[in-house]
């Protein structure tokens, strides 16, 4: 072999090494406790992993959006309010590059939850989501009553929310985009203010849609 072909070689197996690497990435999964099943009169313990619960919420179209609508999806979730004036916007327009990406792609959905549960009913929704450029079913802005989607929030998404007159706008949140699977697992979080963070979603998705 001619010594110049080496270095060609040896660049092309390791491009070949890295693309099965990444294929085969598994994204981890969150734990949320054990349980413990007989088999065969036996007790076997089995890790369960953070789960999203049954949901039923109003979307923007005054139409009730429930976990059914996801099935067999993944989704990306956040939650926000329309008048927000801090990190809503930001988090929106990083999100919005999300939408554009898998647009069209039927096992992709994005579902935005309002945590301003006076004004956010879903004729305001519907304007906010068309001001952003979004539209079909893809992208759901969704309203519930307080005590569901602020439990939700911190319960099941891991997300931190609450009224607080002393912070702009009134309420307080955290911007993270969280990653959920097919089984509606919570694989991911990742902060929306953040560039870097949104293309690691983005990244992450790849490999959740080839996961089996």
């Amino acid at each position: 072999m001619k010594e110049s072909l080496k270095p060609v070689l040896i660049l092309a197996l390791a491009i070949m090494i890295l693309s099965c690497r990444e294929t085969e990435r598994r994204l981890p999964l969150i734990p949320d406790g054990v349980k413990q099943t007989m088999v065969n009169g036996k007790p076997v313990i089995d890790t369960v992993y953070k789960t999203i619960s049954d949901f039923s919420f109003l979307n923007q179209d005054s139409v009730i959006i429930t976990n059914k609508d996801f099935d067999g999806k993944i989704y990306v979730a956040d939650f926000f309010f329309t008048s927000c004036p801090t990190i809503c916007p930001i988090m929106h327009r990083n999100l919005l590059k999300v939408y554009e990406k898998y647009k069209g792609n039927q096992d992709v959905m994005l579902l935005s939850h309002t945590i301003d549960y006076r004004y956010d009913i879903p004729s305001r929704l519907k304007a906010y989501r068309s001001k952003l450029g979004a539209d079909g079913k893809q992208w759901q802005f969704v309203w519930g009553a307080k005590d569901i989607v602020y439990r939700m929030a911190e319960k099941d998404y891991l997300v931190s929310v609450n009224e607080d007159k002393a912070s702009p706008g009134g309420y307080v949140h955290q911007g993270y985009l969280v990653l959920i699977d097919k089984h509606r697992r919570v694989r991911g979080a990742y902060d929306g203010t953040k560039t870097d963070q949104v293309d690691q979603l983005m990244k992450d998705m790849d490999i959740l849609l080839k996961e089996k």
